[in-house]
Formats: structure tokens, sequence, C-alpha cells
């Protein structure tokens, strides 16, 4: 099932709710989190359900812009399918130095460039730490897109280096 390109969906999106500031919020945070909307018109992880309210509060908005937001969504069929099928995934970010795993942050200098996670990797692997997890925001969605990799050590300052000297490294940071 292809529903079109990325920027095709974004810009589908945005142009459905461009005039609902609030349920775009919403969307974005849906997007974000990873929800599922089911055929019962509730927000879901799985089959947890998410309360309206809860959602609501999260985006500074009324109960009733999720429901709205929620029924839009529905009677669209391109957008059903997307928010159907949507899935969360556990992101290893914040618990990593607890688990005794390295975190490496990347800010691009373009984040639309192709090809940043494969020179990262690249990088990464020639000094022989692998990697757990990549997880990049999506540069159509998030502000300030970044990457995260979850390495099996701490990473070394000369790892550091290394990245800093790639041409689409804008930033880096380790902990």
């Amino acid at each position: 099932m292809y529903l079109g390109s990325e920027v095709d969906m974004w810009t589908k999106i945005i142009k459905k709710f461009s005039n609902f500031p609030a349920q775009e919020k919403v969307v974005r945070l849906l997007l974000e989190r990873g929800f599922q909307i089911n055929s019962e018109e509730k927000v879901v992880s799985g089959t947890i359900e998410i309360p309206h309210t809860q959602i609501a509060k999260e985006v500074g908005a009324d109960r009733r812009v999720v429901d709205a937001t929620v029924k839009a969504i529905l009677g669209d069929e391109t957008l059903k399918k997307v928010f159907q099928n949507i899935t969360s995934i556990a992101f290893l970010e914040h618990v990593a130095p607890l688990l005794g795993l390295g975190v490496i942050i990347i800010i691009p200098k373009n984040a639309q460039k192709t090809g940043i996670l494969g020179e990262v990797a690249t990088t990464i692997a020639k000094h022989n730490i692998s990697i757990r997890q990549a997880v990049t925001d999506d540069p159509y969605f998030t502000e300030n897109p970044k990457l995260t990799i979850i390495t099996e050590t701490k990473v070394p300052g000369e790892v550091v280096d290394a990245l800093m000297r790639l041409p689409s490294v804008k930033s880096v940071t380790v902990y």
C-alpha cells in the first residue's frame, strides 16, 4: 500500500489542518508519540486507550479539539490508514547511560541531505563500536531535527572528533 512520497504526505497533513492550529498540534503529538486511532475513535497505543482529555491537556487545547481531529483523520482514507497503522518504539536515549550504553546526538547542517545516517554509522563502525539503536527526527515534521545513536559502549573522544569532521555534521553531543 503506497501512500505517496513523504513530502506529499506532510503537505497533505499540513494542508488539511492549516486552518486549525490546535488540531495540527494534536496531529503532531499523535505522530511524535506513535499513537494510533482505532475505528471506535479512540486514541490508543496498542490496546491501551489514551483519554482525549490527556491529549488535550498535553497540547494546551480542549478535549473537543482532539475529538474533532480524530474524526477528521478517520474521515480521510489516507490519513486513516496512516493513523491506524503507526506504531511507537522503545527509544533508549534517556535510559542508555543507566544500561552502560553510549549516546551520541548529531545535529546535522542540513537534515534533508541524503546519507547522514550512513556517514555517521560508517564512522562509528570504523572505531569498532556497535550501534544498538539509531533514531532520526523527521526534518519535515521536527523544527530542529537530530540523529540519536545509541552505542554498545560509551564513545571515546576520537570518535567525537571523527564525527565532527564529517561535512554533514554541525554538532555532536555525547553522554
